[in-house]
């Protein structure tokens, strides 16, 4: 799974909303509060042109990262694994004998 780090605010409802939806995932990842953080803070403010929007994901490593600023569930979902038996390959339970 790729490196993910989420930039944040305290008060920032769609932070709120992506970090619930990474846990939910079961998608490991860094976050920064950018309220307590100046350089992260100026990062956001220079990878979004001028804007301090939040939450800012970082996501892989190297020449091979994807950054989006406030993601949608579907943009999230097809960049994390899906946490049920069926998402992740593994065969569905019998059906029961009747």
């Amino acid at each position: 799974m790729p490196t993910i780090i989420m930039y944040g605010a305290t008060d920032c409802d769609d932070t709120e909303r992506t970090r619930e939806f990474l846990k939910a995932r079961g998608a490991p990842f860094r976050e920064v509060n950018i309220d307590h953080d100046a350089e992260a803070e100026r990062f956001v403010i220079f990878i979004n042109g001028g804007f301090r929007s939040t939450p800012t994901l970082v996501i892989g490593e190297g020449k091979r990262k994807v950054i989006l600023t406030e993601p949608t569930n579907e943009e999230l979902e097809s960049l994390t694994p899906d946490p049920s038996p069926i998402g992740r390959g593994e065969p569905s339970p019998p059906a029961p004998l009747l």
